[in-house]
This record gives C-alpha cells, structure tokens and sequence, in this order.
C-alpha cells in the first residue's frame, strides 16, 4: 500500500481500512478514504495536532458503527 500520511499510526489505520473496503480519494492537497456507505474522511497527512491519529480514529469509529460524522 502507499504512504498516506507521515504519522505513522495514522498510515496503518488507513492501509488496514483500504484491506476493508474503504477507497483511497486524492484531493488537491489531501487524501481521503471513502466508507463502503460513500462517507468521506479527510486522511490528516502531516498532523501537527498530538490527537490527530486519536481524531481520526474515532471518526472511523462513528462511521462504522453509523453514526453520523
């Protein structure tokens, strides 16, 4: 799989969902993943936030489990 993100537990969380089905999207400046339900999360390429990966990890979270992000 590709390098989607400098951190590298954000980059693992992505490359296990993509074996899941979700689909990688590029964008201008980012990437993004597209649930198998078509929702879109933006991919925190170089995050600056200490809770990005925790961030983005629970909106994958809400998503899976169909709650509205």
């Amino acid at each position: 799989m590709g390098k989607y993100s400098k951190d590298k537990d954000v980059d693992s969380l992505v490359n296990e969902l993509l074996d899941n089905g979700w689909q990688p999207l590029k964008r201008k400046r980012h990437w993004q993943v597209v649930s198998p339900t078509g929702i879109k999360l933006t991919i925190p390429v170089t995050p600056s936030d200490g809770r990005a990966f925790l961030n983005f990890r629970g909106d994958v979270r809400r998503v899976t489990q169909g709650v509205k992000v």
